[in-house]
C-alpha cells in the first residue's frame, strides 16, 4: 500500500513538472528583478597625498553603505550548457563615511557616490537541458564606473572644508552561481550571488589641512539578485 502511495506521488510530481527544454545553442536571456549591492568593504589608513601634509597618516576608514536597484542580465548560450551573460544595472547610489581619523572634523559622512558595475561572464549550466531546474556557475570580469561624487554639507561646510572629491574607476574579476526556473518553454524564475572584485581609491582635497588626502578602498560586494526571465532565439 504504501508503495503504491509512493509510486502514485511520484507520479503526479513528474506529471505537474513542466516538460520543457530549458536552455538550448543559439538562446538569448533576458532578467529583470531587485539586485543589492552589499560592498564588504576594507580601507587602508586615510593619509595626506599632497600638500602640507603630504604623507601625514591621518589613521581611521572609509565606510560605504548598500543600495538596491533594477538589474538587468543579457545571455547568450553557445551550446546547450554554456554561454557568455553580461550583468547590467540602473545606477548605484552608497554613502560614503569616515570614521576613526586623528583629525575629527573629518569625520562623518563625506558624501555619496554612484556607480555602475557591468560585468561580463561565462557561465556553465551542468544540468541536463531538459530539466526545469537549472543552476549555474560562472567567473568573468568587472568594470566599475564611478560617477556623481557629490560632498554632504557637514563635508563642505565644517571644519576639514572638503572639496573635489573623487573616485578612481576600476577593473576587477568575479565570481557567481545562480538558478533557474523554468515555468514554460519561455518564461522562468532566476535568483543569482556574485562576488565582485573592486579595489578603488578615493581623494579629497582639505583647505583647512591644506593637502588632498586619500584612502585605498576594497569595496568587495556581494550582489544579490532575484528576478524573472525570458528567453527566445534569432
Amino acid at each position: 500500500m504504501k508503495k503504491s502511495i509512493l509510486a502514485t506521488s511520484l507520479l503526479a510530481i513528474t506529471l505537474a513538472a513542466p516538460m520543457v527544454h530549458a536552455h538550448k545553442t543559439g538562446d538569448i536571456i533576458i532578467r529583470a528583478g531587485a539586485v543589492t549591492v552589499s560592498p564588504h568593504e576594507h580601507s587602508s589608513s586615510i593619509k595626506g597625498d599632497r600638500g602640507a601634509a603630504a604623507g601625514a597618516n591621518l589613521g581611521g576608514k572609509a565606510t560605504l553603505d548598500s543600495d538596491t536597484q533594477l538589474g538587468l542580465n543579457f545571455a547568450y548560450m553557445f551550446t546547450d550548457h554554456l554561454g557568455v551573460e553580461l550583468l547590467g544595472a540602473t545606477p548605484f547610489t552608497h554613502n560614503v563615511r569616515v570614521k576613526g581619523t586623528s583629525v575629527a572634523a573629518a569625520n562623518g559622512k563625506l558624501g555619496k557616490v554612484s556607480h555602475l558595475p557591468p560585468t561580463l561572464s561565462v557561465v556553465y549550466y551542468p544540468a541536463d537541458p531538459t530539466q526545469a531546474f537549472q543552476p549555474y556557475v560562472g567567473v568573468g570580469v568587472n568594470y566599475t564606473w564611478f560617477f556623481n561624487e557629490k560632498l554632504s554639507n557637514s563635508a563642505k561646510d565644517g571644519g576639514a572644508e572638503f572639496q573635489n572629491f573623487r573616485v578612481r574607476n576600476t577593473w576587477g574579476w568575479a565570481a557567481q552561481f545562480g538558478a533557474d526556473y523554468m515555468i514554460t518553454d519561455k518564461l522562468m524564475l532566476n535568483a543569482q550571488v556574485r562576488y565582485i572584485n573592486i579595489d578603488t581609491r578615493a581623494t579629497v582635497y582639505s583647505r583647512a589641512l591644506a593637502t588632498r588626502v586619500k584612502v585605498d578602498l576594497d569595496v568587495n560586494p556581494w550582489v544579490y539578485m532575484v528576478g524573472i526571465g525570458y528567453k527566445f532565439s534569432l
